[in-house]
């Protein structure tokens, strides 16, 4: 078996804390499974501008480019809040995509049938939830030129941001949501605000232009939807939607709110994944959907689940390990059942557990199933 190098960015807050339980199942597989991964860690984030004055570093760019495939737990905090822009921590994560060119994100939002009662809605709205979020990545609003602070007359400022797109890079993020479709209930949704933005008008030519052109897709139901009515269906009825495709900014926030229909962002993981090279190589980037959560950094009670389903998503897309990122979700499944939970996803009558102890009993179901 060929050997997977894996690059290990724990960043900061509880990046750390997570990506401790992340390793403990990459041993794992690696002893019971032979699946000779090899990992590397480097710094990323906060920590990295604390130890090289910048938020990542050349060296550790080239390293995650030559991966295959990339870990992060998660990067920020108060502590770098007053950093020049191009300082602060979440610029080396917008680094990555760029220049790894990771223009798909895929975000998963699955309500686990254990805790349907830990999410804000009524459990029939959102049981045997499974939706996923393809997000373009490396274009509109986060990346369009010009952009930037200026002074204007009477001593006041304005504030610049280009939001912009181009056929191809609607066309390949689509083609990503409608293969991934055929796979699932054949069913996609594109969101935009086609009525009072050119951009979104485009987006929406475009999306039905790659589908009307393939008939490999003529079996996908494909709809279009204003990004905030999806927003507001998202909260409404859900389970109306299998693959929902949108553009960077509006994929930001709805990702979000439709994690929050599971209950915790601390359960749910993400895939970055760019075209494949002359190769058929894919540079790919896995990480947690929640943030550095620097309030409860270092004191044991992080969730580790969505670390350790990113590490099951790069298993899949990454490492063609299909079975094994089976095995291990089929692990959570039964540690959940079990009635183990960390703070964030704890309910009456459940055992509230340590994010070491959430990892080591993974571990144990991964053992019991081997």
């Amino acid at each position: 078996m060929a050997k997977k190098d894996i690059l290990l960015l724990a960043g900061d807050g509880i990046g750390p804390e997570i990506m401790e339980e992340a390793k403990k199942i990459i041993s794992w597989f690696n002893k019971n499974k032979k699946l000779e991964i090899e990992i590397s860690e480097e710094l990323a984030g906060g920590i990295s501008y604390d130890e090289n004055g910048t938020p990542l570093t050349d060296q550790v760019l080239y390293k995650a480019m030559d991966s295959d495939a990339v870990l992060l737990g998660a990067v920020g905090g108060p502590k770098w809040d007053n950093l020049e822009f191009s300082k602060k921590p979440e610029r080396a994560l917008l680094r990555l995509r760029k220049e790894m060119r990771l223009f798909a994100n895929l975000r998963p939002a699955i309500c686990f049938s254990e805790l349907v009662s830990a999410s804000s809605l009524k459990a029939e709205i959102i049981s045997d939830l499974d939706i996923l979020i393809v997000r373009e990545l490396t274009g509109g609003i986060y990346f369009g030129e010009p952009r930037g602070i200026e002074p204007i007359e009477n001593g006041e400022r304005k504030g610049v941001n280009t939001h912009t797109y181009t056929t191809k890079e609607i066309k390949r993020v689509a083609k990503v949501a409608f293969d991934l479709a055929l796979k699932r209930n054949k069913k996609v949704t594109s969101a935009d605000k086609s009525n009072v933005m050119e951009a979104g008008q485009l987006w929406k030519e475009e999306v039905q232009a790659l589908y009307d052109e393939n008939k490999a897709y003529k079996e996908i139901e494909l709809s279009h939807m204003l990004a905030d009515n999806c927003a507001m269906q998202l909260v409404r009825n859900p389970k109306q939607f299998d693959v929902i495709v949108t553009d960077n900014l509006f994929g930001d926030m709805l990702s979000d709110e439709a994690a929050m229909l599971t209950g915790s962002l601390g359960m749910l993981p993400s895939a970055s994944l760019s075209e494949k090279d002359k190769n058929g190589r894919i540079r790919s980037m896995y990480e947690p959907c929640h943030g550095s959560a620097p309030d409860i950094a270092g004191k044991g009670i992080a969730n580790p689940i969505a670390m350790i389903l990113s590490f099951a998503m790069a298993l899949k897309y990454s490492l063609n390990f299909d079975k094994e990122s089976e095995l291990l979700e089929s692990a959570i499944k039964l540690v959940l059942k079990d009635g183990l939970r960390t703070a964030d996803i704890m309910e009456d009558g459940k055992k509230n557990v340590s994010t070491s102890d959430m990892g080591d009993a993974i571990v144990a179901k991964l053992e019991l199933q081997k």
